[in-house]
């Protein structure tokens, strides 16, 4: 039976600069996984200190919030890379500004995958041992790697297209959930930020002239993915989650556009206890598309901005609440921060201690709306 508790945070916070140094300095393993974790431990007792119910290592042995997959199977080339544009998140009365900038940290498969160690297992001893409750892991959608990994002149000489790749992916995470949801976890959060290119019609526009496939036909490969996973997780005791974003490595972004245009599908069809959800600026759309999530299902109302320092208002979170209570019933909500601190290790353009205050303003925003 899945647990719904109303304060909740995507899983990754912000590396401090030794950890980063050590990392980029090719540190010896044994030193490393040390330091990570002194750290990890640090960042479990804040956790705890801010009340949240639900604990994660804040990714910290990771160099990103997909590597654990990328690390532990063969077939990725990183010495190629594919450029992608990302918006500056817009401030009111300013112009939108975009950078491109090369996304190589998935690397593209080159060769049959083949994994070649668990994803997950370099992180869970610690946390079975040094976790102070409920431990989260997160793991990235199978559907995360045919858009950024596939490329035409290059994969399809291994995998046809990619919704190939994407049942492949598929098998690999079904094979390693399975194995994970048995392992002490209490709750699996599957980090999926693809579905927002259904959400914004440029990025649809480029799987139909780039991917080479119909946004339908990949809408529907994508639901079946990520429900394969789901049913291998469902496990006494084990929440599963889906976390949507629109983009998140150094504060930048790269879609727009509210849940309407996939918010039938993506709510009754996905085998998921709770939606944590983007909702921390008008890029995110409005609450409406919510009448589609049936009884049984949490959404998490992500109303933090983790890409800015600014500290928003406890009045206008509650405010918000209240709004999304119109829609959808307060037994069905909680709040979160809008996405991770730290999708890449380098982390968003805030500093630690107004990571905490955020992650604080959470808790107590959660406490006194549900307790």
């Amino acid at each position: 039976m899945s647990v719904n508790f109303r304060a909740d945070h995507i899983g990754s916070f912000l590396r401090p600069a030794d950890l980063l140094e050590a990392r980029r300095s090719e540190m010896p393993v044994e030193q490393l996984h040390a330091l990570e974790d002194r750290h990890i431990s640090r960042v479990l007792e804040k956790q705890k200190e801010l009340g949240f119910p639900v604990f994660t290592d804040g990714e910290f042995r990771r160099s990103n919030f997909m590597s654990d997959f990328t690390d532990a199977v063969e077939g990725f080339d990183f010495g190629d890379a594919v450029a992608r544009q990302w918006d500056e998140d817009p401030k009111k009365g300013q112009p939108r500004q975009t950078a491109t900038v090369v996304t190589s940290i998935t690397g593209i498969v080159t060769a049959r995958l083949r994994k070649r160690k668990p994803l997950t297992g370099h992180e869970l001893p610690y946390m079975r041992t040094h976790a102070p409750g409920a431990i989260k892991i997160t793991l990235p959608s199978a559907t995360q790697f045919p858009a950024i990994s596939f490329k035409y002149g290059i994969t399809d000489l291994v995998y046809r297209d990619p919704l190939v790749l994407l049942e492949e992916i598929t098998a690999i995470m079904v094979d390693e959930i399975r194995n994970l949801a048995s392992s002490g976890i209490s709750c699996l959060q599957i980090d999926a930020p693809r579905y927002s290119y259904f959400l914004d019609p440029k990025w649809c526009a480029w799987m139909k002239t780039e991917l080479r496939v119909d946004p339908d036909v990949m809408l529907a490969a994508s639901l079946q993915a990520d429900n394969a996973c789901f049913a291998a997780a469902r496990q006494p005791g084990v929440t599963v989650a889906i976390h949507l974003c629109r983009g998140n490595n150094r504060s930048h972004w790269y879609a727009e556009g509210g849940y309407d245009a996939i918010a039938e599908r993506f709510f009754h069809e996905l085998s998921v206890d709770r939606f944590l959800l983007e909702y921390d600026d008008e890029r995110s759309g409005g609450f409406a598309p919510l009448k589609y999530v049936p009884r049984g299902k949490t959404v998490v109302l992500g109303l933090v901005s983790s890409k800015r320092p600014e500290l928003e208002r406890k009045e206008d979170l509650l405010r918000r609440i209240n709004e999304a209570a119109k829609i959808l019933p307060l037994d069905q909500l909680a709040v979160s921060p809008q996405c991770g601190f730290a999708s890449t290790m380098e982390g968003n353009l805030l500093t630690e201690e107004d990571q905490w205050a955020k992650l604080r303003l959470v808790a107590e925003t959660a406490r006194q709306v549900w307790s």
